[in-house]
């Protein structure tokens, strides 16, 4: 049990020894990450009586690494054990202006400086990350000039969408324990202004998830999840289905469809919408995973295709009479083939072009927008924001009612601490993440 006193912490241990015995009690073991550094140890009660003439320091003590609390002699007690939380940002210290991001091109700094409830000023509050995301879009900020902020600066840091709890609180709109979902720099502990507060996304789950679930923060109720919605729901528009009316015939073509975007639109669309859903995804297990999982009704290994007239003819086969709906997460020959598979009155979302965000210079796709003009087709770009907001849509409570019908599955690849944040990102451009990618702190 660990008790809360913002970066620093208290763990609350036991140790009994039986005669002659020596028992050990494990500190590190308790640590919520390795890195945190024991600052102090002291007996809180004695719950044994020791003999006469014997000293009290030499029937218990620590072990000369901190590592443990160790008791001999017959000895019992109760033991508090003071650790100070290491305070871990992430930081871009060499540009990647083309190819797959490695771990050499990141950092983390370690600060272990207190922070507490007397550094919180009027309206802001302490918090703490839970879990970090990584997601495609961020490769256009680790090329030599950050493509959001401007910057250039090296190092820099990295900063994203994350989920965590609120430690202390001096706002009137946020209380001690509550849940969030935010866009934040990558730093473990810290303290948010009220000024920032206006200035910075964030969107509160207490009332849609308990910690145990946290990681849906940067999932399905988090950036993928909106821009799923919102780009399914109000960009391409399906029809809902009408009880006792025949079910209409809307055929949806998804890319990316194994990672997290691309998975819940497929699943809103099938269970919430009664789409006929096709996905575009790498390798034959992915395309299991899709239709076995998720619920996807087709899928089209587009690494068995060489170009865009061979992935055209892929769709044609898993949709012989073509496609009403494209949600474009890929970009390149996906694209072109959606393009030349949409029916009349088709639509098209674009939220993504994973398959050139490594490239070093951009190339457009082979496109006539002209053709779209007696076919009354449409193609509309979007992100996240008026639904993640809340300005558009009921995102949370929808998805959170969706996920517990089970008409949405969590699939995730998860990482553990602040330093693997690079392989988890690096695995989304390698294809070795399925679902959405979540690090733990």
């Amino acid at each position: 049990m660990a008790e809360d006193m913002g970066t620093k912490y208290t763990l609350q241990l036991d140790c009994a020894s039986k005669d002659n015995q020596l028992a050990e009690v494990s500190i590190v073991d308790q640590l919520r990450r390795p890195t945190d550094r024991i600052v102090h140890m002291r007996c809180t009660k004695r719950l044994s009586k020791t003999g006469g003439g014997t000293k009290l320091g030499d029937m218990y003590g620590m072990a000369d690494d901190m590592t443990a609390i160790w008791c001999k002699k017959g000895f019992r007690g109760n033991f508090e054990v003071d650790v100070q939380a290491k305070n871990g940002t992430l930081n871009l210290v060499e540009a990647i202006p083309e190819g797959i991001p490695e771990a050499k091109h990141f950092g983390v700094t370690y600060d272990d400086t207190p922070l507490s409830a007397a550094d919180v000023a009027d309206g802001g509050i302490l918090v703490e990350l839970l879990v970090l995301s990584a997601d495609p879009y961020m490769r256009g900020m680790v090329k030599e000039t950050n493509s959001y902020t401007g910057s250039s600066e090296i190092p820099r840091p990295i900063s994203g969408f994350a989920s965590g709890k609120v430690l202390h609180s001096k706002s009137d709109k946020w209380k001690a324990g509550d849940l969030f979902g935010a866009s934040l720099g990558f730093t473990t502990f810290q303290v948010i202004t009220a000024e920032q507060l206006t200035k910075t996304v964030m969107w509160n789950l207490t009332p849609y998830i308990s910690e145990a679930e946290i990681s849906w923060g940067v999932g399905i109720l988090g950036m993928p999840g909106s821009t799923a919605y919102g780009g399914l729901i109000d960009v391409l528009r399906p029809q809902l289905p009408v009880e006792g009316e025949e079910p209409k015939d809307q055929v949806i073509w998804v890319s990316g469809a194994a990672g997290a975007v691309g998975g819940y639109v497929g699943m809103i669309a099938k269970h919430v919408y009664n789409c006929t859903v096709v996905g575009s995804c790498g390798g034959e297990a992915k395309c299991a995973m899709i239709k076995e999982k998720f619920g996807f009704d087709q899928s089209v290994d587009y690494k068995t295709c060489d170009d865009a007239d061979a992935l055209t003819a892929a769709i044609k086969e898993a949709a012989p009479d073509g496609i009403d709906m494209y949600f474009e997460n890929v970009g390149g020959m996906h694209f072109e083939a959606a393009m030349r598979s949409l029916r009349d009155h088709g639509r098209v979302a674009v939220c993504g072009g994973i398959s050139k965000y490594n490239d070093g210079e951009r190339t457009p796709e082979k496109f006539f927008p002209t053709d779209m003009i007696y076919k009354f087709q449409r193609v509309e770009g979007f992100m996240c924001m008026p639904w993640l907001s809340g300005a558009k849509g009921q995102f949370l409570a929808d998805c959170s009612k969706w996920m517990k019908e089970g008409k949405i599955a969590v699939e995730e690849t998860p990482f553990a601490g602040i330093e693997s944040w690079p392989e988890g990102f690096a695995a989304l451009f390698t294809g070795a993440n399925t679902g959405k990618v979540v690090v733990r702190l």
